[in-house]
């Protein structure tokens, strides 16, 4: 498995939000972004940082979200990947290691952060949401789940003029991904067909559906 796969399934979280009173431009971006953006396509960045903050993987794809449920991250090449949740079933497909992961879509993601993308629970169940101010042009505010038994420790995300553009994820390994988002669509059509995936002929498929 891939360390950007290993990054983006414990860091991608469905929530919804749940009618927590804005009180900073952070909160209120966040707010928006929740309640108004129903679909959402991005160039994304990313990277692994160490303890050390020393890089230890990188790449660059695009995405796309559908509330409720869906989405679909494509990681470029050399580390090519397809990840695709279809509301039932999420599939990891690792294109160097011709090989298919699938599992239920709810057990897959459970509390964590595309869930944070793509729509879902309560926000207020599973994180206590803290409002870490302005740097710059970003508005930025901190989730820390509630959940002790979460692969993440935080998630911390910069809106810049209500546009999401940055999450940082910190694992309990202390094990960082930085993710950077350009060339945003907010709200415009996207295929359902976007988030259909069928396994190319030949390849292993591995089911974890009844895990």
């Amino acid at each position: 498995m891939h360390m950007s796969m290993m990054r983006i399934l414990p860091g991608l979280a469905f929530i919804a939000w749940s009618g927590l009173a804005p009180a900073s431009p952070g909160l209120d971006a966040l707010k928006y972004f929740l309640e108004e953006v129903r679909t959402f396509e991005a160039t994304f960045g990313q990277e692994v940082l160490d303890e050390s903050m020393q890089s230890l993987d990188g790449g660059r794809g695009r995405v796309w979200i559908k509330r409720p449920g869906l989405f679909r991250w494509n990681y470029d090449p050399p580390d090519a990947q397809e990840i695709v949740g279809d509301g039932d079933l999420v599939w990891v497909y690792d294109v160097e290691l011709e090989q298919v992961t699938v599992r239920n879509q709810s057990k897959a993601l459970g509390t964590t952060p595309a869930l944070l993308l793509a729509g879902g629970e309560d926000m207020e169940q599973n994180y206590t949401i803290i409002d870490i101010g302005t740097q710059g042009r970003f508005d930025w505010v901190n989730l820390i789940p509630l959940d002790e038994d979460s692969s993440f420790t935080e998630v911390r995300i910069g809106f810049e003029d209500n546009r999401l553009r940055f999450m940082e994820l910190l694992d309990t390994l202390g094990q960082r991904t930085r993710m950077s988002f350009v060339d945003l669509k907010e709200n415009g059509p996207i295929d359902n067909r976007v988030f259909d995936f069928l396994p190319p002929v030949g390849v292993d498929v591995i089911d974890d559906t009844a895990s």
